[in-house]
Parts: C-alpha cells; sequence; structure tokens
C-alpha cells in the first residue's frame, strides 16, 4: 500500500496549536521551501480539540487542513488520544494508571491512562469517531495516526480494572485454573490458585515473584495497549474505509510491547528513533531497528516517523548532531526501506517538557544549519522517487523475540544476560560485513534464508524448536548461541538435558551453566578470547571448532558445529571478544554462501541494497574511497544498478553513478 503516491515523503510532526495563525502561514511557507511533502497532524490535540466533554471545536484544524492540503502536502492525521485532557482525570479518576506499589500516577505529563480503562477507551473511540466524521473524505487526508508511541511511558498498569481485565486475559490464554496453576508452576511456594479472585497482577512482593506470572503480565500488558489501538483502528475502517492507518511504535531497547503480534494491525509500519549522537557506534543499533520494521511489514517499506534533525532534550548531555550526520542516518532509514523521513518536530516548541528538542524551524527561525540541511535533504529525497517501494534482499535472518527478552531478564537465572547487548553481539559482526538482516520471531518460516542466528533464545516454544530443526535438516545453516532452548512458553524447564528443546539439532549435551565473574576472562584455542560465561559442554556428535584454553574449563569444547540433514547447527557456548565473533561469524557465512553486499569496502562503510538501487553510507569522521566512489566525512552517495538484483541479476552488477551527488559537510 503505497499512500505516498510512488515517492518519497519528507516531512515532521506539526503541532499547530502551539502557535498562532500568523506562525502556521510562515510555516506553510517554510514547509514548501524545504520539500515537506507529509506531516503528521494533531498527536496531542485531544484538550484542544475536546475542552470539555462532548464540546469539539474543529474550527482551527479545520483551517491548518485546509492550508496544508492547499500546499499539496498530505497529511497523517492523529486521532489525538495519545493523552487525555484534564476533565478525564477529574471526572474519572479510575482511568489513571496505579503502579505495582499502587501508587496511582498523576496527570500533569503524558500518556496518563490505563490502558484497560473502559472509560478511557470508550473516551478515545469517541473522539477517534469525530474525526473519521469530520475528515474522513478531506483531500489532505493520506493515513490514520492512532494514538503516539503506545506503552512509552505506561507499559503496565496493576490497578485493579488491570486486575481484572488480566483475569480475562488468562481464562481466555488457559481456559481454566488448573490450566493456570499448571503453566505457573503454582505448586512451587504453595503458591496454588483455586480462586481467580486470588489471580492478581504481579505486585510488590516480600522476595522473588512467579516469574510464568511475570512473563504473562507482560504478554497481557502488551495486548492491553493493542486493544486499545484496535478499538480506534476499527471505528476508523469503517467510517473511512481505504484510508491506511497505523500507529508509531519505538526503535529502542527496551521491551515495549510484542511488536511482532501487533505487526498485523498496521497498513504501514511507522518507526520513531532517536540514535545516541555522542554513540560512535549508534548507526549498527539504528540499522538494526530498521531492518527490524522493515521486517515486521514483511519486506515492505515502512515510514520513519519520527527522529531529530539535532538535539534529542531528554539525553544529558543535549549534544546536536554534528555536520551532515542527520542527512546520513535519514538515508540509511531509506536505505534499509523507509519510504519517509519525519522529525519530531516541525517548529520547535516554546515551553513545555520538550522545548530543548530540536525541530525543523529552531527558536531563533530558520536562518541555521539545521534547516538548511533539512531542506537539502527534502530536495535530495525528492530526486529518489525511484527508490520508493523498493525492497530491501537479505539472506540472513536473526531470531528476536519479545516473549524470550523478558523471560531472560527475569530475576533469578544463572547469569545476568541483557538482550540488547546479546542482539548487538550478533548483529555487529553482520554489519561490518556488509551483510544484510532480517529480524524475525521465532516460528517465521525461514526457508528463504542461507543463515539464522540465533542469540540467546532461552524461551522457546515446541513450535519455534520444530522450525529451526526442519531449516537444518533441510539445508539451512544456523548460528546459535549459550543459554537457548532451555525453558518452554511458561518459563518451565524443559527436562532430559540442556539445551533442552536443540539437544539433538545441536549434536551436544551441556552438563552445567559457568556464568564468568566481572572480569573474568577464557581463552579460546581458535586465538582471542571469552568472557561473560562458558558452557559445560559434552559432544555428542558435533564437531569441536574452538576449545577454552583457560577459565573454569579449560580444555573443554566453546565453539561447536554439527552437521545435521543436509545442514549445519553451529554452537556459541561462550561470549566470543569482538575480533573473534567476527571470525566466527565470518567462518560461518562463508559456509553459508552468504556474499556481502559490496566487498572490500573501507571500515566504517555501510552498503545497502534497495531494489535498483546501491547505498553507500560513510559513518567515519575521515574521507574514504569506496566501490569507485569518493565519499567525505560522514558521506552518503545512491548509485543506480544496472537491474533490481531480486529480479537474477549477477551477484556483481555494474554500477552507474549520479543518482546522488554526495553533499557532505565536513566536521
Amino acid at each position: 500500500m503505497n499512500f505516498l503516491s510512488n515517492r518519497l515523503g519528507f516531512g515532521a510532526d506539526y503541532n499547530p496549536e502551539q502557535w498562532s495563525p500568523e506562525v502556521w502561514r510562515d510555516d506553510i511557507r517554510l514547509m514548501r521551501e524545504a520539500g515537506v511533502t507529509i506531516v503528521t497532524l494533531g498527536i496531542f490535540s485531544w484538550a484542544t480539540v475536546e475542552q470539555e466533554p462532548g464540546r469539539y471545536d474543529f474550527g482551527w484544524l479545520d483551517e491548518v487542513m485546509d492550508l496544508l492540503a492547499a500546499a499539496g502536502i498530505d497529511v497523517s492525521l492523529a486521532t489525538g488520544t495519545a493523552s487525555p485532557p484534564s476533565w478525564l482525570s477529574r471526572l474519572h479518576p479510575e482511568t489513571l494508571p496505579v503502579n505495582h506499589d499502587g501508587v496511582r500516577l498523576s496527570p500533569g505529563s503524558r500518556q496518563h491512562y490505563c490502558p484497560s480503562s473502559p472509560v478511557y477507551r470508550e473516551a478515545a473511540v469517541g473522539l477517534a469517531v469525530q474525526m473519521a466524521k469530520r475528515y474522513g473524505t478531506h483531500p489532505a487526508l493520506k493515513l490514520w495516526h492512532v494514538g503516539n508511541e503506545y506503552g512509552c511511558h505506561i507499559q503496565e498498569c496493576y490497578c485493579d480494572v488491570s486486575a481484572d481485565d488480566f483475569r480475562a486475559w488468562l481464562r481466555d490464554r488457559y481456559g481454566d485454573l488448573d490450566g493456570l496453576n499448571a503453566a505457573w508452576s503454582t505448586t512451587f511456594w504453595s503458591q496454588r490458585v483455586t480462586d481467580w479472585a486470588d489471580v492478581l497482577p504481579p505486585r510488590t512482593a516480600p522476595t522473588l515473584r512467579n516469574p510464568a506470572q511475570d512473563l504473562d503480565f507482560r504478554r497481557f500488558s502488551s495486548d492491553a495497549l493493542l486493544a486499545c489501538y484496535r478499538a480506534e483502528r476499527a471505528v476508523l475502517q469503517e467510517l473511512t474505509p481505504g484510508v491506511p492507518i497505523t500507529t508509531n511504535i519505538m526503535g529502542m531497547w527496551e521491551p515495549v510491547a510484542d511488536y511482532a503480534s501487533w505487526a498485523a494491525d498496521f497498513d504501514i509500519v511507522a518507526l520513531d528513533i532517536y540514535p545516541e549522537p555522542k554513540d560512535p557506534t549508534a548507526h549498527i543499533d539504528a540499522a538494526f531497528f530498521h531492518d527490524q520494521m522493515r521486517s515486521l511489514g514483511g519486506g515492505r517499506p515502512y515510514m520513519m516517523m519520527e527522529t531529530a534533525t539535532s538535539a534529542i532534550s531528554y539525553r544529558p548531555p543535549n549534544r546536536p548532531k554534528r555536520t551532515g550526520l542527520n542527512r546520513l542516518w535519514s538515508h540509511q532509514a531509506v536505505a534499509r526501506g523507509a519510504d519517509a523521513v519525519m522529525y519530531f518536530q516541525w517548529r520547535a516548541s516554546a515551553g513545555g517538557a520538550e522545548k530543548f528538542h530540536s525541530a525543523v524551524v529552531s527558536h531563533g527561525g530558520a536562518d541555521n544549519r539545521i534547516f538548511r540541511e533539512a531542506a537539502a535533504l527534502g530536495a535530495e529525497l525528492s530526486s529518489l522517487s525511484d527508490v520508493a517501494g523498493g525492497r530491501v534482499p537479505a539472506d540472513v535472518a536473526i531470531v528476536h523475540d519479545y516473549a524470550n527478552w523478558w523471560a531472560l531478564e527475569l530475576d533469578a537465572r544463572p547469569g545476568e544476560l541483557k538482550i540488547p547487548e546479546r542482539v548487538r553481539a550478533h548483529y555487529a559482526p553482520l554489519w561490518h560485513a556488509n551483510v544484510t538482516v532480517d529480524v524475525v520471531p521465532p516460528e517465521a518460516d525461514l526457508s528463504a534464508y542461507k543463515l539464522v542466528v540465533v542469540p540467546n533464545l532461552y524461551l522457546c516454544t515446541d513450535a519455534a524448536a520444530d522450525g529451526l530443526r526442519r531449516y537444518v535438516e533441510g539445508g539451512g545453516h544456523l548460528l546459535m548461541s549459550f543459554f537457548s532452548g532451555i525453558a518452554d512458553e511458561c518459563d518451565r524447564i524443559r527436562l532430559g538435558g540442556y539445551p533442552g528443546a536443540f539437544r539433538e539439532l545441536l549434536g551436544l549435551r551441556v552438563e552445567e551453566f559457568w556464568p564468568l565473574s566481572d572480569g573474568e576472562r577464557a581463552g579460546l584455542s581458535s586465538g582471542g578470547g571469552a568472557d561473560l560465561w562458558a558452557d559445560h559442554i559434552v559432544p555428542e556428535g558435533a564437531e569441536v571448532l574452538a576449545a577454552y584454553t583457560g577459565g573454569p574449563l579449560p580444555g573443554l569444547p566453546a565453539v561447536t558445529r554439527h552437521a545435521f540433514g543436509a545442514g549445519t547447527a553451529t554452537y556459541l557456548g561462550t561470549r566470543p571478544d569482538e575480533h573473534s565473533m567476527r571470525d566466527l561469524v565470518a567462518d560461518t557465512l562463508r559456509l553459508a554462501g552468504v556474499a556481502p553486499v559490496v566487498a572490500g569496502l573501507p571500515a566504517g562503510v555501510e552498503a545497502v541494497r534497495r531494489g535498483r538501487h546501491l547505498f553507500l553510507l560513510n559513518h567515519n569522521d575521515h574521507a574514504v574511497h569506496a566501490a569507485g566512489t569518493d565519499l567525505a566525512p560522514r558521506d552518503v552517495a545512491v548509485l543506480r544498478l544496472d537491474r533490481d538484483p531480486a529480479s537474477g541479476a549477477a551477484a556483481a552488477p555494474s554500477l552507474q553513478s549520479g543518482a546522488v551527488p554526495p553533499v557532505g559537510e565536513g566536521a
């Protein structure tokens, strides 16, 4: 569904309710000057549109919609339900969220609502109905934007309303109390429940809580947020059929919600992402999230609905982006599948909590570096209209699962494992090798991939285990790390020896886990070393690729490979250092027959193919020569290929330059 009419969208989150009509007209002039083609409008407008229950003021929004339509600027129109107005909290304090200590939170910030509250949902749907009736046929409307960043601040509510909703969710999942007790292993610590009234959210308790209860509450909370989105989506579909609907989700290392379970409800995936300008590796994390968003949509293009033109207000010190960095990171999004680049926000706020967040138009106006760079980017994206709709091919998949994330980071595990670090450790070597990756859930169809990478899949369903087994048996290549296959979906240990679900596939048994202390290292016979974790591996058919040369398990296997069916399964029983991990990944890529997008590029240069285009992105602070192209520091080049590789082009097609001339500046 290409609602952008075969062009790349460029724009920002627009909040005209903060400004006078005279400023609106100046905004439209500057938007046209900057090449803006789309804005997101009205995200936080509920209190302005509905100042009292049932009394609506659409006059200001009518005028802004008409101005944008006259200027040829498309609108992603928000339902305005992201933060309730003060009157809803006053009239219905039961809609306010409660934390795990029983403290009811107050209004005065944003997202101050309980996701399970029927009062909130009814009020939100009521506003969405009014918005749909008012603007459903407006010529500027191209997309509905429901809510905003669900779960950014309130991921879970522990109030009595949520408790009732949680019980209903559990009844639907397990049927009866016998099913619940079995799933939660309640024979331990005398936790068996005999009445649904005894089932509570995992509120603050004397010591460790039931991990299965914690895990199910995270699942339930994700579904409760999704139910809020679906309630508004349903009325928009009914009243404005044919208008695409989405909400913006967050690319960040925080397990907000199970986005894989949300994806089917998005007509287009929309991403908010704020890489840290001070982090020299931020572009690698960003690449992962772009790959994830593209994958959530089944490979279809997505939108980068929010990012920053420069400084990000909530990260002290509030450093701006260096010259060229915004352009570089924006092109990275387009390279990896985005059909729109948008910023928060268009005009920097004069007051409020985010007044020092950068914008396209700064407090001093448009005569500055940020606006000039944004306008130049708008012109570039306009010249790349033939990129829109293009697909990004990938021969490698990384398995990433939110339930596993939640379960792995619960209390009382053998070692402290954090999914962000574990995923980075597996993704970064692929990025450095210029190998493009899809990000898929464990139960996905893996047949199209030459290599599947599985970082620490502690929690694993039978369906996922069977799928990975069939994949390797059929000729696929697998790279899996330690502490995988240990528990089922209820966080119950798979008995019969570690690694439970994958023992036969990997051709080994793990006798014991040996987590390493801070600063403790083990050498590897293949060179380099490892830390964090050491499995006591007993091979049962697997070949030993590397053994420990120190640490608690000297001489025992650390890395193995097992021929299984027509494929292979490589297992890392430890965390290799960065250099060793790159070597292991490179070896597995060669075995799987995976080639880089472009071979022989200088370090720090990212290459991505999208359709008939090759993007070269120089993340270095120095100039480089790559693929016959000179790139200045933080520079970008987009080269046209002879033909789309997806249509059967040769592995190394000739390149034709000239799509976008590099215009990056120095520091």
